[in-house]
């Protein structure tokens, strides 16, 4: 990675569990968390965007999601289920 010159400090508020798990993935690449988010904002320049797709659920979706998360409308199944 090329070094960085002019530096500047800035200040970001992060959910700490996020922020955790995060350096725990960077951490296997050698990366810190600030080298990390200099990748991501140099991707996000070149790209001229975020860098990777971000998409909205759609009803359906979200309504799929609410119920999943209260146990609702499920079905059980198993493989043979699923083969026929």
């Amino acid at each position: 990675m090329k070094e960085i010159t002019n530096k500047i400090r800035t200040n970001v508020y992060l959910d700490s569990d996020t922020k955790q798990k995060a350096h725990e993935i960077f951490k296997q690449y050698g990366l810190e968390l600030n080298e990390a988010l200099n990748i991501f904002l140099t991707q996000s320049i070149l790209q001229r965007g975020i860098p990777f797709e971000i998409k909205i659920p759609n009803d359906e979706t979200l309504e799929t999601i609410k119920d999943v998360r209260t146990n609702k409308n499920m079905t059980k199944v198993n493989l043979e289920d699923l083969k026929s």
